[in-house]
C-alpha cells in the first residue's frame, strides 16, 4: 500500500544555482504563490511538433542505469497508473506559442548513440556538447540523423566525465546548437551522472549535501534520508534533472519564449521557479508531500514497467503556482 508521507527535507537540488541557492539554509521556491512570479512569453517558438528525442550516451554506462533512464523517457508519452509521468508532463503542455499551439504530448525516443570512446575527452566545456552532437550525427554507419525539423538531442555524461561548472553551479543545462559547429540550429540538453562526483548537490534528496553543516537525518518517523525508487541515487536524481531540462527546453528552446526576468542570458524558466518542490507543502527547505513505498523509497509519479520516479514540479501557468499530479489540493 502506498502511503502519502510528508517528507521534511532541506532542499539543495540544483540545476542552475546562484549564490543564494547554494546556501543550504536559504533554498527558495514559489509553491502556492503567484504574486512573486512574472513569467512572460517573449514570442519565440516552443516545441509544439512531435519530438524525436535522440540520446547520446557519453562515456561508459551501467546498462541497468540506462534502462532506468530509457523507461523514464518512454513514460513521458505512455500510459501508467495515476499519477504518472505523462500526467506530470500535462503541466508543461499548458504552454503555448503565439498561434495557440501547445507543447507536444508526443515524445518519441527515436535514436541512441554510444560515445564510449570519449570522443572529446573526459573533461568537457559547455561548448563541447555541440561538438559531441556534431560527431554523433557524422558517425557512420550508426550515427544519429541531423533532424532540424523536430529533433531534440540529450547528452548524458557518465560518472567519470567532468563537465564545466558541473557540481559547482549546475547539474544540467539546455541550449541550441550553432550552425558553425553542427550545421543547423537544434535544441539540446545535457545532464551529468552525479552519483560519484556530487550526489549531495545533484541527487538530493537521495543523498546528503556535505556542505550542509548538519548531519544526515537518522531514525524513523519520516525523517530518514529518502531512498531512491530505482535503487541508485545518482540515476534517480539524474532523472529529476532530465525532467527539469526537458520541460525548459520544450518551453524555451531558443531562449526567447517562456521565462521570467529581464535578462535572456540568465532566464528563470518554468522549472527554475520550482526548484526543490516535489509535493504539496514544499517550501522553506521541505520537498513536500510525496509517496513512499513499503521499502521507504520516495516517489511522486508512476512510469512504464512498474517504475516509480521522483520528479520536480514545474510552474503551472493556469494555476499560477508550482503544481504536479500528486498535489493534494
Amino acid at each position: 500500500m502506498q502511503l502519502l508521507t510528508l517528507l521534511l527535507c532541506f532542499c539543495s537540488q540544483a540545476f542552475s544555482l546562484n549564490q543564494n541557492q547554494l546556501d543550504f539554509n536559504q533554498a527558495k521556491n514559489y509553491e502556492g504563490s503567484s504574486n512573486l512570479v512574472d513569467l512572460q512569453y517573449h514570442m519565440g517558438p516552443i516545441l509544439s511538433s512531435p519530438i524525436n528525442l535522440y540520446v547520446i550516451w557519453y562515456g561508459h554506462w551501467n546498462p541497468s542505469h540506462q534502462a532506468t533512464i530509457r523507461d523514464f523517457l518512454y513514460s513521458l508519452s505512455s500510459p501508467a497508473p495515476f499519477p504518472s509521468v505523462a500526467d506530470w508532463w500535462r503541466a508543461v503542455r499548458l504552454y503555448t506559442d503565439q498561434t495557440g499551439a501547445n507543447i507536444t504530448s508526443n515524445i518519441a525516443l527515436s535514436g541512441e548513440f554510444y560515445d564510449f570512446k570519449y570522443s572529446h575527452g573526459m573533461y568537457l566545456s559547455r561548448l563541447s556538447m555541440q561538438s559531441i552532437i556534431s560527431s554523433a550525427v557524422r558517425s557512420h554507419p550508426n550515427g544519429l540523423p541531423l533532424n532540424y525539423n523536430n529533433g531534440l538531442y540529450l547528452i548524458l555524461t557518465s560518472s567519470n566525465v567532468q563537465v564545466q561548472d558541473f557540481c559547482r553551479a549546475v547539474c544540467g543545462f539546455h541550449y541550441f546548437t550553432f550552425p558553425s559547429i553542427v550545421g543547423v540550429t537544434v535544441p539540446y540538453a545535457w545532464v551529468g551522472y552525479s552519483g560519484t562526483q556530487c550526489p549531495g548537490m545533484c541527487a538530493y534528496p537521495f543523498a546528503w549535501p556535505k556542505y550542509s553543516g548538519m548531519p544526515p537525518p537518522s531514525g524513523n518517523g519520516g525523517n530518514d534520508l529518502m531512498k531512491a525508487p530505482n535503487g541508485d541515487a545518482g540515476v534517480d536524481g539524474m532523472i529529476s534533472v532530465i525532467a527539469h531540462e526537458l520541460a525548459e527546453v520544450s518551453s524555451n528552446p531558443l531562449v526567447n519564449a517562456w521565462y521570467a526576468g529581464d535578462d535572456p542570458t540568465a532566464p528563470t524558466e518554468i522549472a527554475d521557479l520550482c526548484l526543490g518542490v516535489y509535493g504539496t507543502g514544499a517550501g522553506g527547505g521541505f520537498v513536500g508531500a510525496v509517496y513512499k513505498d513499503s521499502w521507504g523509497n520516495g516517489f511522486n509519479v508512476n512510469g512504464v514497467k512498474g517504475r516509480k520516479f521522483l520528479v520536480q514540479w514545474v510552474w503551472n501557468p493556469v494555476r499560477r503556482r508550482c503544481f504536479g499530479p500528486n498535489a493534494m489540493d
